[in-house]
């Protein structure tokens, strides 16, 4: 099997890891695609003995922690507030809950791909993971026409410390939702009950207020080609339990702490 073939069915996976983490489409795909070209260049910098999702995911790594020291001195510029926040998650702790519960890696895997031991990756996972009841409380909107599903977030958002402002089911009914209670977060089915979709949905709520979103399918890959706007947050169907908790944190990490302009 050519090296190609190898990677191209972990991209779409890799991108959403990209973006989750950096809170980006724009930037996550960037980061991408400079793997991409590493890879190309120095074919040898790809592990061909690890497994070919591992073996990405670090290449990855090794690109992303070389850019942040210039990230860091940026970020530290723009305000002691937004350093003193993501400091309260280490950037270390969040890939590791990233990789572990939304990517689902093994331990062992996550600790190829983060240069570090399987041990230090679970207490890095259960540190991050008592670091979410720090987060500040918020309301959370929930797009979702499954009752069972929409239960099941209903649950996870309370086990987290946050409410459930409302659970809508349709594209109008999430958009007078959004406007009357302005939620802190969405989470979005892509099909709703009227056979509208969650993502025109949250479009027409994003052009009138700021909040972050986090959109919940079965078929995450059809939205993560990096070739038109797209989601920055996907939860694939079924979800775990950790997985969304691993998302909320994250997306609530970084909408808390981008700089003010």
């Amino acid at each position: 099997m050519t090296l190609s073939h190898e990677i191209a069915p972990h991209l779409p996976f890799l991108r959403r890891y990209a973006r989750a983490l950096t809170g980006s489409q724009a930037s996550g795909d960037a980061y991408v695609r400079t793997t991409l070209e590493a890879i190309i260049e120095s074919p040898d910098r790809y592990h061909r003995v690890m497994h070919p999702r591992v073996a990405l995911y670090r290449i990855f790594h090794v690109i992303w922690s070389g850019t942040r020291p210039a990230r860091e001195i940026s970020a530290r510029e723009d305000g002691d507030r937004f350093r003193s926040r993501l400091d309260a998650l280490s950037v270390a702790r969040r890939q590791a809950l990233l990789l572990t519960a939304m990517e689902d890696f093994s331990p062992p895997e996550a600790a190829q791909i983060l240069e570090r031991t399987p041990e230090e990756i679970n207490k890095m996972v259960e540190e991050a993971l008592y670091d979410l009841v720090a987060q500040t409380p918020t309301s959370v909107l929930i797009i979702e026409d499954e009752p069972i599903i929409s239960m099941d977030l209903s649950n996870i958002v309370e086990e987290m410390g946050h409410s459930v402002a409302t659970v809508v089911r349709t594209r109008r009914e999430a958009v007078e939702a959004a406007a009357k209670l302005a939620p802190g977060l969405i989470l979005a089915d892509i099909q709703l009950a009227d056979n509208s979709s969650g993502i025109d949905a949250v479009k027409d709520i994003l052009a009138e207020m700021s909040v972050p979103v986090i959109f919940i399918t079965a078929y995450p890959e059809r939205l993560l080609t990096g070739e038109r706007p797209e989601p920055t947050f996907l939860v694939t169907k079924p979800f775990a339990t950790e997985s969304v908790k691993a998302t909320i944190a994250q997306a609530l990490l970084l909408a808390e702490n981008q700089p003010e302009a």
